[in-house]
């Protein structure tokens, strides 16, 4: 009798454990909550990395076009089917969760979150919406740009929120002037592109959009470097400024630092803006100063300061993640055959930049997501890779002393997978299924 694994999450983490478990000749089951298995690559990682995403699918690819692999799209563990559901009644060998980072950490400002889609939205919902609302079959909420966005946050995605903004609002304003140009054209310099045509920021009536963030520029998340020795951080700290630097020369966004938001600006049921209190760093951390209150008027304001793990039902947290046994491959803890992978152990939201624990610890998220150049970025998809290998080769040791499924329960497991992959119009050729299912691209429509 053979095992048969079921893995929750299809993206880096996710098919790099059904790859290596194949290898080993071992059954799987990856079960996606989107049509497609690519994650932050597809809805995370901004658009004008078209080369960077095709390149990540395709290995994506190559790892889950196989015969042991059955591939089950549109389907959310813990929204579809349940978690307890599958644990006690499917017969499955062991289950593994790379359900990745969805959530966005919460604003600590109280009832922010009551004007979320009236002026106020958080990063993982932009970003998704800024790739995709350009495609003819999108249905999703449309978000209205405005000038002069408060963006919170100080890691690399809230660069790339704030590259965003900067990219629409200009090619709106060069627009209306009877000039076409597109994200992809912007991504090279929004001050290479307007140098080219004469034209400034103030010419076209924008002020820009600007980053809050708590603490000091030379203290944000930016740089791949660890300041893990006190004679790295003066290296460490010039090369975050720099990076912050170089993407406010080509983008022309505006940065404050030392802000922390503590209240919303609301008037007649409308957020018309944050209310932040300038701070020190005392003894290496953020100090509130007395008396140093800031109103900030905006219509539009975007959260991006970080993302954890969606809650499961039935799967225990701890803190913001899952509660996880890192000495025992990341098993969750309370099940003996349920394994956590990737940022779903950490529940951060950058699916690039990680560091191994030892072999039986999976992928450490660091920093905050995808601006990095791309050697940077492949670098660490594929230390992300390894650690999932390393920590896959353990998890196969456990599982090599549980008892696998028998005839009857495997040909149950296989039934109900059908009737998933019927309801979704699946009918198991995997590559013709990406075929049809990938969306219109932006370089498509504009002939990049």
């Amino acid at each position: 009798m053979k095992h048969i694994i079921a893995i929750f999450g299809g993206a880096v983490s996710g098919a790099e454990a059904a790859y290596q478990l194949s290898q080993r000749g071992i059954r799987c089951v990856v079960f996606e909550q989107n049509v497609l298995p690519y994650g932050k690559i597809e809805d995370g990682l901004p658009k004008w990395h078209a080369k960077l995403r095709d390149q990540e699918e395709a290995k994506i690819n190559d790892k889950l076009n196989h015969e042991l692999i059955d591939f089950v799209p549109g389907v959310s563990l813990g929204k579809d089917i349940d978690f307890k559901e599958v644990l006690n009644d499917w017969g499955f060998s062991a289950i593994l969760l790379a359900t990745g980072a969805w959530k966005d950490r919460p604003l600590p400002i109280e009832g922010i979150d009551n004007f979320i889609g009236r002026g106020f939205y958080y990063q993982n919902p932009f970003i998704y919406w800024f790739n995709h609302f350009h495609e003819p079959t999108f249905k999703g909420e449309n978000i209205e740009i405005r000038d002069e966005a408060i963006v919170v946050g100080g890691g690399l995605a809230s660069i790339d929120v704030c590259k965003a903004l900067m990219m629409l609002s200009v090619e709106k304003a060069l627009k209306e002037r009877g000039i076409e140009t597109n994200v992809l054209e912007l991504d090279k310099g929004i001050n290479r592109k307007l140098d080219l045509l004469g034209l400034t920021l103030e010419d076209l009536g924008l002020k820009g959009c600007t980053l809050y963030y708590r603490r000091r520029i030379k203290d944000m998340p930016l740089s791949p470097v660890p300041a893990d020795t006190p004679d790295k951080l003066p290296k460490v700290e010039q090369i975050r400024e720099k990076i912050l630097n170089n993407a406010r020369k080509k983008f022309l966004f505006n940065v404050e630092e030392l802000h922390l938001p503590i209240s919303k600006i609301e008037e007649n049921g409308e957020l018309k803006g944050i209310v932040f209190q300038k701070t020190e760093i005392v003894n290496g951390k953020a100090q509130p100063i007395k008396n140093s209150d800031k109103a900030v008027f905006s219509q539009l304001i975007i959260s991006s300061i970080g993302s954890v793990s969606l809650p499961i039902n039935g799967i225990p947290m701890k803190w913001q993640n899952f509660d996880v046994d890192k000495a025992k491959c990341c098993r969750i803890q309370g099940y003996k055959n349920v394994f956590a992978l990737g940022n779903a152990v950490t529940g951060r939201g950058n699916i690039i930049e990680s560091k191994k624990h030892g072999r039986a610890v999976t992928a450490q998220i660091l920093d905050d997501h995808f601006i990095e150049p791309g050697d940077l970025f492949v670098q660490k998809i594929t230390s992300k890779s390894d650690s999932v290998l390393n920590q896959t080769g353990n998890i196969v040791g456990q599982i090599e002393r549980f008892i696998p499924p028998n005839n009857d329960q495997m040909n149950e497991i296989y039934q109900r997978v059908s009737v998933l992959q019927n309801k979704a119009g699946y009918d198991g050729d995997f590559m013709k299924w990406v075929e049809k299912s990938v969306p219109m691209r932006l370089e498509n429509m504009v002939g990049h």
